[in-house]
């Protein structure tokens, strides 16, 4: 009998056959820690005598691998001094080598920059992971500057990024803080290079020269060439900078014809840097200086809104002054604005958009005038530093008002490709979740087109329709796009075909021709792909023949196309069982309607207005 049973222990055993003792595992190896049982090699630090294990070490570690294994002469050796390490720093390491674990608490800020130093030397990854989160949590004003030198050392991307985006929120303490001072030359001038470390120029200049009084022994000039000294106004520079000496004469000539001869616009400022928050929000000082009703634009409701309230407005004229004027709290650095047009009806807008850091000098970034757009707007452009924004809407289709609901500003790592302006999309764009919608065509529900759904479709409902010979299926996306290619799917539930051409428009009047089936037997799943790439609002599918009768279904439809063989192999699988069914029960169900006339016409949809002068 087992000891266990003449022991009368309670084991539990594993209903699933599966013995998991990692604990005791661990705690096994780690009391091998600094024991001189089976010890076979002795690491010496700082003059101090650690007994080891080849083995764990180099199970643990590519480095000790290479070390002891690797046919280097401490391969051989008994004892082996390690030189780049730091004695604190190595106890701890050490110690998390043999069991697995590490108190970063109970430890100084020094101690834990040296174990993350010795992590990155020997290869312990999760190690320097694990203390680069650490880092993060712990970070503040007191802390970052060693912190983002010791990143910098080692080039830890995230932590990195991590006290950038730290200091670049907090540059003014941090330039004030006395370990500002202790910045190595690298790390300081990697700092003052960025555009979004945003503090006054002359409180940039007078923290660099008392770091330059500070390290006699650095490359001064390097550090000071950094200052953006055309930001510094002519009396700071005449009465602060001048007479440090640290800076030539002729710098500070340059820097003065900088400021009075260069535009605004073109000065390179800084900005705050706040990644993925909307800046223009009260909260954060934003106000509407200009447009009518401003009340609603900044106010964060993009649902309770109707033809009397909820937006923001100004008349179309040819002057550019009757745009909404917004301001930020402070210059900020953006790249994304996410606006919402007002959306209640089928109506479309035109509109460009510019930016400027004195009202004087604008630079457009966005230009749609040329263009249809409605409801949410995704706008994206090169980051630019920004104090105003101003929206000028040219065209309405239905008045000479022009409406905006809801304002965003960001800045975004989270961008998109852009070609003169225009957004070059890789996903589908043709969806209801951005703003695109099926404005001529007959189904049951308006947007079936373009819900995505390739499979929920029968003799019934799940697709769109117009009569062969008269009217079209007309698709209207949310704001122009670059796009070459298209997806769209057929109704095949039985062995029918279709012929048909696309044509494309920005303004539904310009339309270019980028895709003809007229003379070919189509069915199922359609790939058009044209050139050149174009900007693109409208679609219009036209069917000219259906072998069964003489309406043109259409199921799906996305630009640019989805290459996706599951959502192809899906929609086959749905096409075999509708034929199954077909055949199985031909006498008892309705076929597809012979005239497009059985499901609500989208293009002839009411729309109630009070408001005639508006709306």
């Amino acid at each position: 009998m087992s000891s266990h049973h003449e022991l009368n222990i309670s084991v539990e055993y594993p209903i699933s056959g599966d013995i998991n003792h990692i604990n005791t595992l661990s705690e096994d190896i780690g009391a091998l820690y600094l024991s001189d049982d089976y010890s076979d090699v002795t690491l010496i630090v700082g003059g101090q005598r650690f007994n080891s294990h080849k083995i764990i070490l180099a199970a643990r570690s590519q480095y000790f691998r290479a070390l002891l294994f690797g046919g280097l002469k401490e391969s051989t050796q008994h004892e082996i001094e390690l030189k780049d390490a730091n004695l604190t720093g190595f106890k701890g390491l050490l110690e998390y080598i043999y069991t697995g674990r590490m108190s970063l608490t109970d430890r100084r800020e020094e101690v834990v920059l040296d174990i993350l130093g010795l992590a990155h030397l020997y290869g312990f990854s999760e190690l320097e992971a694990s203390i680069s989160d650490y880092l993060r949590e712990i970070l503040n004003i007191k802390n970052v500057c060693l912190i983002f030198g010791t990143a910098l050392l080692y080039r830890l991307e995230f932590l990195t990024k991590v006290c950038h985006e730290y200091m670049d929120e907090h540059a003014c303490e941090v330039i004030q803080h006395e370990s500002f001072l202790q910045l190595s030359a690298d790390a300081l001038n990697e700092l003052v290079s960025r555009d979004s470390f945003y503090a006054p120029e002359i409180d940039i200049f007078l923290a660099v020269r008392a770091w330059v009084n500070a390290n006699p022994d650095a490359d001064g000039k390097t550090v000071l060439d950094k200052v953006r000294l055309n930001l510094v106004s002519i009396t700071d520079l005449l009465n602060v900078v001048r007479p440090t000496g640290l800076i030539s004469p002729e710098a500070i000539l340059d820097a003065i014809a900088a400021r009075t001869q260069t535009r605004d616009s073109d000065l390179n400022y800084r900005g705050r840097l706040l990644i993925d928050v909307n800046v223009a929000q009260p909260t954060y000082g934003a106000q509407v200086l200009q447009g009518e009703m401003r009340s609603y634009l900044l106010d964060g409701y993009t649902n309770n809104y109707d033809m009397e309230r909820g937006y923001t407005r100004h008349t179309i004229t040819e002057s550019r002054e009757h745009g909404i004027l917004v301001k930020l709290g402070t210059q900020c650095i953006i790249n994304h604005i996410k606006m919402l047009l007002w959306d209640k009806d089928m109506r479309s807008y035109s509109y460009y958009l510019e930016v400027s850091m004195d009202q004087k000098n604008w630079v457009r970034v966005i230009d749609y005038t040329e263009y249809f757009c409605r409801s949410w707007q995704y706008l994206y452009f090169e980051p630019r530093i920004v104090l105003y924004i101003r929206i000028v809407g040219t065209n309405n289709t239905v008045n000479k008002v022009f409406h905006l609901v809801s304002f965003e500003a960001y800045y975004t790592n989270h961008t998109e490709k852009l070609y003169n302006g225009f957004v070059i999309p890789t996903r589908n764009v043709a969806t209801m979740d951005q703003s695109a919608t099926v404005t001529e065509g007959v189904c049951r529900s308006r947007n079936a087109l373009l819900n995505g759904d390739t499979s929920n479709y029968d003799w019934d409902s799940g697709y769109t329709c117009h009569q062969v010979g008269s009217g079209s299926i007309l698709i209207q996306l949310g704001q122009p796009y670059i796009i070459d290619s298209m997806r769209l799917l057929l109704w095949d539930c039985d062995d029918r075909s279709y012929s048909y051409y696309i044509e494309v428009s920005g303004n539904s009047w310009s339309w270019v021709l980028v895709g003809d089936k007229t003379r070919e037997a189509c069915r199922s799943w359609q790939t058009i792909h044209f050139e050149p790439a174009r900007p693109v609002v409208f679609i219009r599918i036209v069917g000219t023949h259906n072998t069964a009768n003489e309406v043109f279904h259409c199921v799906h439809f996305e630009c640019p196309a989805q290459t996706n063989d599951k959502v192809a192999s899906k929609s086959l699988m749905h096409k075999e069982k509708q034929l199954k069914t077909h055949d199985s029960t031909i006498w008892s169900v309705s076929l597809p309607p012979e005239t497009a006339t059985e499901a609500v016409n989208i293009d002839q949809e009411e729309i109630n207005s009070t408001d005639s002068n508006i709306f």
